[in-house]
């Protein structure tokens, strides 16, 4: 069992939801820059470059980074700055870089290049996450999202063949073409670091990550958890077709996590923030025609899937807290949080659970005391059961104790 601190580096300071979006259509792509004021955001990036480099000292195994542009969502355009940052203030956590988006890259042996540096910095210690990008950034960065995933797949192969075949060579695909491949440095992992790709559910991205090898993170966190277990399923079914072997740490779910005294502290604690994340910077309209998935972006099926998560999600919100917390459930006590993950980390053998510990606009104070209770209550308890069940079973799902 592996057990990583992701955080999105949210902006905090947007007015309450119903007020916000009054005003506003959206957290992303059109909201004026002027809203971001940039003495606050250099305090921002101090306090959340030392909420991530102190997951160390919790005995967290990872941290997790990621890249969005032009939004309120996350103010981390990009991640690989803040992972060399942690590469200098940490020494024995996995960084994980969740990831590059490829098809913002031309060309993308950037990532390639960036990433062999970030390997050496860290002495082995990078995660090197391979993403498509979301679909805002297919607005922000005015890219065809029809070609998102031809683009990605072609990229995927540019950058491991440039971190594992001697260069020069040439490359000359359908979108990328290269007449010297040659980058220095090289990873120190060889023959390359893990490559984890996130998904929302795509059959198409989950079937890749079996077929490759590569770790597969179920990013759908606004979402009930049953979103995910489909995922799960879907994903041990092609790691059976594929022939490779079962392996729980390349199946990884991120879920926002909040621990607090009691079920009833952690609710009232966690709901304006949690609403905030919701209602505010997951606002899933960039504009009138403009959706969050554009016209081409998403497998047919997958979108069908992404669309009846949003109105499920939609619906327990108008029907208040106590709905809202059905896509939430690792919100609680320690005992409470600890027996619901434990659950599903045995019923869907996850090998890997990102937890979302400091999320909306969740306050620093208590951000850090969930995040200590998590990393000290929680995770050697769901750790040691988790360990004990996976070893005793070579199959890709348990019986639950």
């Amino acid at each position: 069992m592996n057990f990583f601190f992701f955080h999105l580096m949210p902006w905090p300071y947007l007015p309450p939801p119903r007020e916000f979006l009054r005003e506003h259509e959206a957290a992303w792509v059109t909201l004026s820059n002027a809203e971001y004021d940039p003495v606050r955001g250099a305090a921002l990036y101090e306090r959340y470059i030392n909420e991530l480099a102190g997951a160390e000292a919790l005995g967290f195994d990872g941290i997790v980074v990621n890249e969005h542009h032009q939004n309120a969502y996350g103010i981390m355009p990009s991640p690989n700055l803040i992972a060399a940052a942690l590469s200098q203030r940490t020494e024995r956590i996995r960084i994980c870089v969740l990831g590059n988006a490829l098809p913002l890259y031309n060309p993308p042996v950037r990532v390639a290049e960036e990433f062999a540096m970030l390997d050496a910095m860290t002495h082995g210690r990078l995660i090197a996450g391979l993403v498509v990008g979301g679909g805002p950034e297919y607005y922000s960065y005015n890219i065809n999202p029809t070609e998102a995933r031809g683009r990605f797949r072609e990229a995927v192969d540019l950058v491991v063949r440039a971190w594992t075949e001697p260069g020069p060579f040439s490359f000359d695909g359908e979108w990328y073409h290269l007449p010297y491949v040659n980058p220095w440095p090289r990873p120190l992992q060889q023959p390359h670091p893990p490559v984890w790709i996130p998904g929302l559910g795509s059959p198409s991205t989950i079937d890749f990550c079996a077929e490759r090898g590569f770790g597969y993170m179920g990013v759908a966190y606004y979402a009930p958890p049953e979103t995910f277990a489909r995922q799960a399923s879907r994903y041990w079914e092609a790691v059976e077709r594929s022939g490779r072997p079962a392996v729980p740490e390349n199946l990884g779910w991120l879920t926002t996590v909040y621990v607090g005294d009691t079920d009833e502290e952690a609710r009232a604690e966690a709901l304006p923030h949690l609403a905030y994340f919701a209602g505010n910077l997951a606002a899933g309209f960039v504009g009138q025609g403009k959706v969050w998935m554009p016209p081409g972006y998403i497998d047919a099926e997958a979108l069908v899937q992404f669309l009846d998560d949003l109105r499920a999600s939609a619906d327990r919100r108008r029907d208040g807290p106590a709905a809202l917390f059905q896509a939430y459930p690792m919100v609680g006590s320690v005992e409470t949080v600890r027996e619901r993950l434990l659950e599903f980390v045995l019923r869907h053998r996850i090998g890997t659970v990102l937890a979302l510990l400091s999320f909306g606009s969740l306050p620093a104070d208590l951000a850090q005391r969930s995040a200590e209770r998590y990393a000290r209550e929680v995770v050697p308890w769901v750790r040691e059961r988790a360990a004990a069940a996976f070893a005793a079973s070579a199959t890709p799902s348990v019986e639950l104790p």
